[in-house]
Parts: C-alpha cells; structure tokens; sequence
C-alpha cells in the first residue's frame, strides 16, 4: 500500500495562514448552514479529517456542538492543541483509513481536499460512512483532475498524465521525487461515491458565491454549466 505523506504542513506554509484557513472555515459553516439550516448547526457534532494546525476547526467549534480535529501530521495536530483550546473543541492523532471512533459517533464529517492524500480513497470513504451516524452527512471539497493547473504543484496538465510521466514532470520542474497526490475526476468520484446521497454545491456555489462566502468574478455565472464537472473543487454534501 502507498505510504502517507509524512510531515505535511512542514511541506506547505499555507497551513499556517491563519486569514485564508479561517476564510476556508466560515465557507464550510455557510455551506453547511444552507443545508441544515443555520439555527441546527449547534446541535450537530463534527469530525475532521484532515484537520492539520486546527484554524478551521477553531471557527468551527463557535458553530457547532463538539468538533474533533483528526491528522495523521503530529506536529500539526501538536500546533493545534497548543493553539486553540475550547471546551467543546479536541484534537487527536488518526489515520483517516483505520479511525479509533465507533460507528455512529458523528452527525457532520468534514473532508476538505484529503481524499487525493491518502494511500487508499476508497478505504478513507468508507470510514466517513461508517463514523456518521444514519442521516448525517460529510462536507467534501474533492480536488478535480480535470482542472488544468494542477494545484498542489501549480504544474499544467499534471493530473492528466500517467504516474510515470508525471513523476517525470514533477522531478524536473519541481524537483520532487514523485507526484504523489491521486486526484479523480467528477465521474470517477461518484463511482467510489456509490454508497452515499451526493447533493452538488459546486454551480450553487458559482451561481450564488457571496451567499457561500466566496467573492468570485461577476462573470463567474457564466461557467456555471461547466462548473459542474471542471471546476478546480468540487463541493458535494454526502448523505449517508
């Protein structure tokens, strides 16, 4: 099996970013509120997987009943629980795939471009299902193969090549040893998907961006269409 990427906001200073984190964290309570209704939030207790150094698990624990932040980074889960301390707000070391909880324990998993970080997708997915409890949902913000720039190494075209030539392109312009993330398209994650109620935010978010916290060019409507299926993230609420 593939490994994890070890020490991963050692990797990326943008972890730390405190105002761009935050931004990310209210976005994800917008969302959410749209779909329970902003006055059951509160009610509502939340996992993250993936929660890394804590800033948007910090936002959200002012919103909802309990949050527990999940990272398999230790020294970003050690910033975390150094960082932000609140009664109802925790952070744990977990492997996404193997998660320590019982079934049930959740009403709102939160998944924000995890998926293509993990060794085994589909094993990550099915400890999301099994975690929520029966009606709760995952928020998932999935990074699109198919945009063209790709965005963890800012390379054209890089997730539209096979391993080999990509592990290629990366040493040469990036200089690392391998092009580790595994990012799918809008079909090939429905398809790992099957087992959840998907409800697409992602043209609702294009169409209505204030409304979800974004502020996107006017024209911005224009690629709703598109959106759907090549928009660089996709933002779906997953139903179980």
């Amino acid at each position: 099996m593939r490994r994890y990427q070890e020490n991963y906001a050692s990797q990326r200073t943008q972890m730390y970013d405190r105002k761009s984190r935050e931004l990310k964290g209210l976005r994800i309570v917008k969302t959410l509120g749209d779909f329970f209704g902003d006055d059951n939030l509160k009610y509502k207790k939340v996992l993250d997987i993936g929660a890394s150094t804590g800033i948007i698990d910090n936002v959200l624990a002012k919103h909802f009943k309990k949050v527990t932040g999940t990272d398999i980074d230790k020294e970003a889960i050690k910033f975390a629980q150094n960082k932000f301390r609140s009664s109802n707000l925790r952070f744990e070391i977990e492997d996404a795939m193997k998660l320590s909880f019982k079934k049930s324990s959740f009403d709102i998993v939160i998944c924000t471009h995890v998926y293509e970080h993990v060794p085994d997708p589909k094993k990550l997915f099915s400890e999301i299902y099994r975690v929520l409890k029966p009606n709760g949902v995952c928020y998932l913000a999935a990074q699109n193969k198919l945009w063209p720039m790709e965005a963890h190494h800012d390379l054209l075209f890089l997730s539209y090549l096979p391993k080999p030539l990509a592990d290629i392109y990366i040493k040469i312009f990036r200089g690392k040893d391998e092009y580790y993330e595994h990012p799918m398209s809008y079909w090939e994650l429905k398809n790992v998907l099957k087992k959840f109620e998907i409800n697409e935010y992602t043209v609702a978010i294009m169409l209505f961006p204030k409304k979800f916290g974004y502020n996107l060019p006017f024209f911005s409507f224009l690629f709703a269409p598109i959106a759907k299926y090549f928009a660089p993230t996709l933002f779906w609420i997953l139903e179980k």
